[in-house]
């Protein structure tokens, strides 16, 4: 019908007195007490009906030519058209083993009261976030025991891969996998699966000229898969190592010897792609697809998006240890999500074993750290719009700045500094 979506400005009280209309006074509550001016409190109007959206609404419905509404589990999909696009949608799978994870993250959340920024807003203003911090901290752990537990119980498997998008504490969950799997019993041993990359000269090209270390052709597989199957007989492999200044493998007298409880664990993007590991017999490996979920939102019609938080938490990262602007971050955030989609989320249902590395709690911690980095970015840069988007939310969350409650082993540790592990950073 071409309804036009209206933006009013509201007080306070009026924002208020919508959130109870709306029935959602108890999502918004912590967000409404938040100490803002009158003028940053705006409602989009539909046909009478009134809400709160974080981001750029269009001015009329005409605009979107194409949605579908598919009925899926107890709720429903709201399938929309591609960033830049307005008129098609893409086909929507929804046999996904990867959204129990999802839905087992906004239960628990829920359990805890703990599954919006407003209610996790009253929790650090009342002194009991520390509480969901142990806990989330606890539920991890709890999860990682598992995993040990199920490779323990199985003899046969000797090789576990661990693929997941960027900033998902990949190796932070490698590391505490691997403890709890020596107390098992089990001689976890680490292998780098960089250390195979074919001689730069030898790497794929993108159309621009650049080389293409994302794509699994920049992995020797025939050397990879030769030394894992000798390794699986028993064999003693010499190991090579990457040399990034020369661009080839060098070897440094590195050797591995699985033996009797040995269990290789090996990282990296194509660990779920059969091209990469489909010469291993599936009785002797384990796949396991970690990223980071968030259940938390900003209110019942608000998302937090998962895509966000591993920014923030890249960006921090790369500030605190590497020396990156968050420009940069912005910048190269792109041809990250462009190597996400081709080379890790098409595999993803390949996992036998799913990983949600997201603490419910992380926003509230990344605050102080972030929000000086996004608002340094110029106005004149390209990744402004995205900052400035980032910055209202971010300003939603009661900043948690005493961090002394997160263990040092948390998969947090990795972002914003403490880790135990040394190999995270």
């Amino acid at each position: 019908a071409d309804a036009p979506v209206k933006l009013l400005r509201l007080t306070k009280e009026e924002a208020i007195q919508v959130a109870k209309d709306n029935g959602n006074y108890k999502d918004r509550e912590g967000l409404l007490v938040m100490d803002a001016p009158d003028e940053q409190y705006y409602t989009n109007s539909l046909r009478g009906y009134k809400e709160v959206f974080f981001g750029v609404l269009m001015p009329s419905m005409g605009l979107c030519k194409a949605f579908e509404l598919i009925p899926f589990e107890s709720g429903f999909v709201l399938n929309h058209p591609p960033v830049g696009a307005h008129d098609y949608v893409l086909p929507w799978d929804c046999n996904r083993r990867i959204n129990a994870l999802y839905t087992e993250a906004e239960e628990w959340s829920a359990l805890l009261e703990c599954n919006t920024i407003g209610k996790l807003n009253k929790l650090t203003e009342s002194g009991q976030v520390t509480r969901i911090i142990q806990l989330a901290e606890a539920l991890q752990e709890k999860k990682i025991a598992q995993i040990a537990d199920t490779i323990a119980l199985h003899q046969d498997l000797r090789i576990v891969f661990i693929a997941g998008p960027s900033s998902s504490g990949k190796t932070s969950f490698a590391q505490r996998l691997g403890i709890q799997m020596a107390v098992n019993g089990l001689r976890p041993m680490t292998l780098s699966m960089d250390d195979y990359y074919v001689p730069r000269r030898l790497t794929p090209r993108k159309p621009d000229g650049s080389y293409d270390y994302e794509c699994v052709e920049a992995i020797d597989i025939a050397l990879f898969n030769a030394d894992l199957k000798k390794m699986l007989r028993g064999e003693t492999v010499q190991v090579p190592k990457y040399n990034f200044v020369r661009g080839e493998r060098e070897y440094r007298g590195h050797s591995i010897t699985l033996g009797e409880r040995g269990v290789l664990l090996i990282e990296g993007i194509h660990g779920l792609n059969d091209k990469l590991t489909g010469q291993i017999p599936a009785g002797n490996r384990l796949k396991i697809y970690i990223s980071a979920l968030t259940p938390l939102s900003i209110d019942d019609h608000n998302r937090l998006r998962t895509t966000d938080m591993r920014m923030l938490r890249r960006m921090v990262r790369d500030h605190q240890f590497r020396g990156h602007s968050a420009e940069a971050t912005l910048q190269m955030w792109a041809n990250v999500r462009e190597g996400e989609e081709k080379y890790i989320f098409p595999f993803q249902e390949q996992a036998d074993v799913f990983f949600n590395t997201s603490l419910i709690y992380e926003s509230a911690v990344l605050r102080p750290y972030a929000e000086p980095l996004l608002e340094a970015i110029p106005e004149a840069a390209p990744g402004y719009m995205m900052a400035h988007r980032m910055l209202k939310v971010l300003r939603l969350i009661r900043p948690i700045t005493d961090i002394s409650v997160i263990p040092n082993n948390s998969i947090m540790r990795e972002f914003v500094g403490g880790s135990i592990f040394k190999d995270v950073l």
